[in-house]
């Protein structure tokens, strides 16, 4: 179970409500949390949603035995900010009673915790999933999502969960989007979204909400699984209903709604980060002729700058799954880390493409995924050894069905599910090790191994062999090429 953070956004106290002893404003707890007689004022609401079972006496004392792995505080106030609603409480589009927001800090959700509140009448949970972005990236969300009016911030840390249970199925499929794609933002979006369909299970929540635009991929890869998962939410899609049509609109709208959202003007790039990989769009990049700026790079070295001798490293591999680096056995999010920073460093796994969106429209992406391209090599290649034609070439096709499934949000579609069933049978035996040159943005295989390979030496080599007699060719080849022979005949009338 992933380990799931809830953050309270309790407003300071004032003097004549002062609590009777210290409390820090968060805390982390490494197993279930507690709270041992802990007295609030009456003017403390407590969430009871994520409270569990909660004794209130004259001095409001609560405790509690939490199911969740781990929670970071556990009180839950009005939040900040402007809600516009009528005296039952109702929002100018309707009522809602509590929405799950899919959470960055940015400027897009910053203002969307307000614009909820004010047309929905709702109390807004904020909810971010650790992908592997980076802690920088983390840092600031309970001030930033408590200033924006929310009433909670949830965080679970989704990192094992993400390359065990999506990126490693992808990986053993051989799924790639368009020849290039290594669909990085196509396999982080269904892990969040079902995260977000537990958190409205465990916070009690009628309704879901995300940020993303009515022109984009995600919206489709959001809503699917919200659709699969629970399809008693309701989803709200603020880009597709407000008035807000750019960020100038939208920094407008903050300042209104008094949310500080420290932001330039104009930014420049669109990026989506993981483990997996990190995206560029817009900007110059929407001009197909713009070469990239060396500058724009953060995962990845220039090829040029990288270091002049080649790194050799070995990937273990059991089951179609990487195991170990270098012989050494890791968790599936380390050994990916681990295999950015080498591969980040020799410029390896740059992509610049032009890709077919799934909503019609053509758009520009340039990838950086480091570890992803190292490790799609060394799978691919022991397949090599232990799988054989027919299999492969079906392999290979089913491969491209799979990726489209992905790229478009079908991740908990029957069909993906069945398929993946499939190449979890087929790569069973494709156990063994791979070893790889990184040097100046390349990869190359120079060995492989495995205790299941079909190749035999003893039959492939040009050394006479008792199994292979080169005689038994003639008879097979007059057969194979039977049709062909048939066919020029008619053409020549013999």
């Amino acid at each position: 179970m992933a380990q799931i953070t809830a953050t309270s956004l309790l407003p300071q106290p004032s003097s004549s409500s002062a609590l009777p002893f210290r409390i820090p404003h968060y805390a982390y707890a490494s197993g279930p949390f507690r709270c041992h007689n802990v007295a609030f004022p009456r003017t403390t609401s407590l969430a009871p949603e994520l409270l569990g079972n909660v004794v209130v006496s004259n001095q409001v004392t609560a405790s509690r035995s939490c199911k969740n792995q781990a929670i970071r505080a556990v009180l839950s106030g009005d939040g900040n900010g402007v809600v516009a609603t009528d005296a039952k409480g109702v929002g100018l589009r309707g009522k809602l009673n509590k929405v799950v927001l899919a959470y960055s800090g940015g400027l897009d959700t910053s203002v969307i915790v307000p614009w909820l509140k004010e047309n929905y009448g709702c109390e807004v949970v904020c909810f971010t999933a650790d992908v592997g972005q980076g802690l920088k990236e983390l840092e600031g969300l309970e001030q930033k999502a408590k200033a924006s009016g929310a009433s909670q911030l949830v965080v679970k840390d989704l990192t094992e969960e993400f390359v065990k249970d999506y990126i490693f199925p992808c990986l053993r499929a051989g799924a790639i989007y368009e020849r290039k794609y290594l669909l990085g933002t196509s396999m982080a979006r269904p892990v969040i979204a079902k995260a977000m369909v537990d958190v409205a299970a465990e916070v009690g929540a009628d309704a879901v909400a995300h940020g993303c635009t009515g022109k984009g991929n995600d919206q489709v890869r959001f809503e699917l699984t919200f659709f699969s998962l629970n399809p008693e939410l309701k989803v709200v899609a603020p880009w597709r209903e407000w008035e807000i049509q750019g960020r100038e609109d939208a920094i407008e709208y903050a300042k209104k709604h008094n949310v500080p959202v420290p932001v330039t003007k104009k930014s420049i790039y669109s990026r989506d980060r993981n483990l997996w990989h990190l995206s560029h769009e817009g900007d110059i990049l929407e001009d197909p002729a713009n070469e990239p700026k060396k500058d724009m790079y953060m995962m990845s070295v220039d090829p040029e700058d990288a270091p002049d001798e080649p790194e050799y490293i070995e990937i273990g591999i059991e089951s179609g799954v990487p195991v170990s680096l270098n012989g050494k056995t890791l968790s599936p999010a380390t050994l990916l880390s681990e295999l950015n920073k080498i591969g980040g460093k020799h410029g390896i796994g740059r992509i610049d493409m032009v890709e077919n969106r799934l909503v019609g429209m053509k758009s520009r992406g340039v990838y950086e995924t480091p570890g992803g391209t190292v490790l799609f090599k060394a799978c691919q290649e022991l397949e090599s050894l232990t799988l054989d034609r027919e299999t492969i070439q079906v392999k290979d096709s089913l491969a491209l069905k799979y990726a489209e499934m992905v790229y478009a949000g079908r991740w908990f579609d029957p069909l993906r599910e069945s398929m993946d069933a499939f190449m979890e049978k087929i790569t069973e035996k494709t156990t063994g090790s791979v070893r790889l040159k990184l040097y100046k943005g390349s990869v190359t295989v120079t060995a492989r191994q495995s205790p299941f390979s079909l190749y035999r030496q003893d039959i492939s080599s040009f050394e006479g062999s008792e199994i292979y007699n080169q005689a038994d060719a003639a008879g097979f080849i007059r057969l194979y090429g039977l049709p062909m022979r048939v066919r020029a005949m008619l053409e020549k009338g013999i």
